[in-house]
C-alpha cells in the first residue's frame, strides 16, 4: 500500500462527503446516530471479541497498565458509547443557527450563522470508545471525519467502523462521511496532518509524545491539549468531608486519564488535620505520595512516601503517584498552579465564597471547579453528549470540545436591494 496515495484518497472522499454531511437535515443526521447506537447494542458480543484480540496482543507486546485500561472495552464502556450517541441525538442541532442579527444604518441585516468546520481528522491512541464519540459528534455537527486510531485497537476500530458505515448508509448519508484509517503504518499520521487541501482541522487525543510530534509536523490547524497536570487545592476554610471525598476521588477514581489530579496543594492551617486522613485513604490504593519537606513531616510513617523533586510539580503521572505540597494560602496555591499547570483542570475545596470566586477568575485553566472532583472535566459529564477531546488552547475551543467546538461562525447578510454609497 502506498500510504500517501491511500491517505489522499481518504481525503478526497472526505471532502466530497463533507458537502452532503453539511446539507443533511437534523432528522437525517439523528437517524444515522440512532442506527449506529442500535447496531452497537446488537453487536456488543462481536465488539467484545474484537476488543479481546486487541487486549491479548497488547498484553503480549508489554503495553503498560494505564494504556491497557484505556484499551479495554467493558460492558460499561459499551453502554456509555450507546448512551452517548443517544444523548447527542437529543441535543439541539447547532447547524444553521443565526445569531446576533441586527439592522445597520444602510438597511442591511448582519448576523452570524453556525456552520460545520468541514473535514476533521482525529488521531487517538487506545480507547476504542473515541471512535464512536468522535463519529457521533462529527455526524451531528455536519462534518465529515477521518479517524486514525492506535494500532493497538485496530480490530475493535475496524468492527466499529463497519457499524458506523451501516448507520450512515441506512440514513441515506455517504459512507465516506466517517472513514477509519485501515492501516497501522505510522506514516498515515504524517500524511493526515499535512493535507490542508482535504482536512480543515486535526484533533489529537493521545500521549505527550504524540501531541509533541503533531505540534512539530502538522500543517493543518489543531484543537489539542498536551497533557493534564491537574491540581486540587484544599483551602483553610474547606469542609473536611468534602476535602477527603474529592481528594480521594480526583486521584483514585482512574489513574490513566487527563483529568486525574496529579498535584495536591493543602493550606498550612488545615494540613495537620486533613493530610493524615487523606493518606489513610490513599494507602488503601497504595498511592505513592511525593511530598515537599513540610508535607513529609506530617506524613511520617506513611508506607509509600518519597521526597518531591522539582520535576514532580510538572509531571503527569497517569499512575498511583501524587505530588503533595503545603502552601501558606490561596495566593501561593494559585501562583503554583499558574506556574506548573498544563491549563487543563483545577479545583478548590472551600466554604469561602469570596475565595472561590477569586479562584475561578484568577486560575488560567480551561476548567476551574469549586468543591468538585477534577474527574468531572469531561464532555459527557458536562452534558455535551460526548466530547471529541479537550482543548487547553485559548482560541476557537477551550475545555471539553463538543458540538459547538466542531463548528464555526460565518457572517450572513440580508439585503433589500441596498447598494453601498
Amino acid at each position: 500500500m502506498d500510504i500517501k496515495q491511500y491517505m489522499e484518497q481518504l481525503g478526497r472522499q472526505a471532502r466530497t462527503a463533507s458537502r452532503a454531511m453539511a446539507r443533511a437535515d437534523t432528522a437525517t443526521r439523528n437517524r444515522a446516530l440512532t442506527l449506529i447506537a442500535d447496531a452497537i447494542e446488537r453487536d456488543a458480543d462481536a465488539l467484545r471479541a474484537a476488543n479481546q484480540l486487541d487486549m491479548d496482543a497488547a498484553a503480549a507486546n508489554g503495553l503498560e497498565p494505564a494504556m491497557l485500561d484505556r484499551l479495554a472495552l467493558s460492558d460499561k464502556a459499551i453502554a456509555t458509547m450507546i448512551e452517548g450517541l443517544r444523548q447527542i441525538v437529543a441535543l439541539a442541532d447547532p447547524i444553521g443557527e443565526i445569531s446576533g442579527l441586527k439592522f445597520r444604518p444602510s438597511g442591511i441585516q448582519v448576523g452570524q450563522m453556525r456552520v460545520p468546520l468541514g473535514v476533521i481528522g482525529i488521531i487517538y491512541e487506545s480507547r476504542p470508545n473515541v471512535t464512536v464519540d468522535a463519529a457521533g459528534l462529527c455526524i451531528k455537527s455536519g462534518n465529515a471525519t477521518i479517524l486514525r486510531g492506535g494500532s493497538e485497537a485496530i480490530h475493535c476500530n475496524r468492527a466499529l467502523a463497519k457499524l458506523v458505515k451501516e448507520g450512515l448508509e441506512g440514513a441515506g448519508l455517504p459512507a465516506d462521511g466517517v472513514q477509519v484509517v485501515d492501516t497501522t503504518d505510522r506514516a498515515a499520521v504524517g500524511a493526515l496532518i499535512t493535507m490542508p487541501q482535504y482536512v480543515d482541522v486535526i484533533v489529537p487525543r493521545g500521549g505527550k509524545s504524540l501531541i509533541a510530534r503533531l505540534m512539530a509536523e502538522a500543517t493543518v490547524p489543531m484543537i489539542k491539549h498536551l497533557d493534564g497536570i491537574c491540581h486540587v487545592y484544599i483551602d483553610a476554610k474547606a469542609d473536611l468531608k468534602k476535602a477527603l471525598d474529592i481528594g480521594f476521588n480526583a486521584k483514585c477514581h482512574r489513574y490513566g486519564t487527563c483529568n486525574t489530579m496529579e498535584t495536591l496543594l493543602v493550606a498550612r492551617a488545615v494540613a495537620p488535620a486533613v493530610l493524615p486522613q487523606l493518606a489513610a485513604l490513599y494507602a488503601t490504593k497504595q498511592v505513592e505520595l511525593r511530598a515537599d519537606p513540610e508535607a513529609a513531616a506530617i506524613l511520617q510513617g506513611y508506607p509509600h512516601l518519597a521526597a518531591a523533586t522539582g520535576e514532580d510539580w510538572s509531571t503527569e503521572y497517569l499512575a498511583p503517584v501524587l505530588a503533595v505540597k503545603i502552601v501558606a494560602d490561596m495566593d501561593e496555591a494559585m501562583d503554583h498552579i499558574n506556574t506548573y499547570s498544563s491549563k487543563h483542570t483545577e479545583a478548590i475545596i472551600t466554604e469561602d465564597h469570596t475565595a472561590a470566586m477569586r479562584f475561578l477568575r484568577e486560575v488560567d485553566s480551561s476548567s476551574v471547579m469549586v468543591n468538585a472532583s477534577t474527574r468531572f472535566a469531561d464532555g459527557f459529564e458536562y452534558g455535551l453528549g460526548a466530547e471529541i477531546g479537550i482543548s487547553n488552547d485559548k482560541l476557537h475551543a477551550r475545555g471539553p470540545v463538543g458540538l459547538e467546538g466542531l463548528t464555526s461562525l460565518k457572517y450572513v447578510v440580508f439585503g433589500h436591494g441596498e447598494v453601498r454609497q
